[in-house]
């Protein structure tokens, strides 16, 4: 019982930063200096795993598909299965977990830091809103890179998955090419740039929300890392299934 008041009031307090943060983006000005820092730290900053891990997994998807279409003879058809897993689900969620463990992580010990020491006490009492000021530019910079990050683990997935095809299939990468530009639609694409949104504010307000309300010194700040990574991990997971059904209802 006392897990579910817990689990009530943390969806209680994530729905008010919410409220404040989007109140204070449309409301009041934006530290730009701060945007581009967090935007460098959320988006430059996380490019690497981002494209390591979509090369890989277009490459593994490559392999399962010509493997199992081969007894049906239509291992030719792996790119049009490898390009909508990737630009579909794979790309955004993937990417999203991984800047999630990284960026939201360290959202979280940043700002739990700031809270144990008590300069987020400061900030108010110098009559700064911290919301406006620590919350805002790390929503805005998860909000536009995860997208951008998004985009560019398809394009490195798709490459992946053709070199794979290409060396057990045997096909061309021109083959391989058209039948992606044959498979791919808009609407494909806007498929997982609107989760990627999703998710990018998943990431801001479970890493930022963890973070201001850690308690118990260094101990604390490292728990409350762990409870952040986990949290927007089951989050993206979780809200992947919904937001797919959603489009799916919506799209068809």
């Amino acid at each position: 019982m006392e897990r579910f008041l817990r689990f009530v009031d943390d969806i209680g307090g994530l729905g008010s930063l919410t409220y404040r943060t989007f109140s204070c983006m449309f409301r009041q000005k934006i530290d730009w200096e701060q945007l581009v820092q967090q935007m460098d730290r959320a988006g430059v900053g996380s490019w690497s795993i981002a494209t390591l891990a979509a090369v890989f997994t277009g490459a593994v998807l490559a392999l399962q598909f010509a493997t199992g279409l081969q007894p049906y003879g239509a291992s030719l058809y792996t790119g049009k299965l490898v390009a909508l897993g990737i630009v579909r689900e794979l790309g955004p969620t993937l990417t999203a977990v991984l800047v999630g463990g990284r960026v939201g992580a360290g959202f979280t010990a940043e700002l739990g830091s700031m809270t144990v020491t008590e300069q987020v006490d400061a900030i108010e009492a110098l009559g700064a809103d911290p919301v406006q000021k620590l919350v805002v530019p790390r929503m805005l910079a998860c909000l536009i890179m995860l997208p951008l990050l998004t985009v560019l683990a398809d394009f490195v997935g798709c490459l992946g998955g053709m070199l794979a095809t290409v060396a057990e299939v045997g096909v061309t990468p021109r083959f391989y090419v058209e039948q992606i530009v044959d498979t791919i639609w808009v609407v494909d694409l806007f498929h997982g740039l609107f989760k990627s949104v999703f998710f990018g504010y998943f990431i801001a307000i479970i890493g930022c929300y963890t973070g201001l309300k850690t308690t118990g010194g260094t101990e604390g700040v490292g728990r409350s890392t762990t409870d952040s990574v986990v949290a927007i991990s089951v989050a993206v997971l979780v809200g992947n299934f919904f937001l797919t059904k959603l489009f799916l209802v919506v799209y068809g």
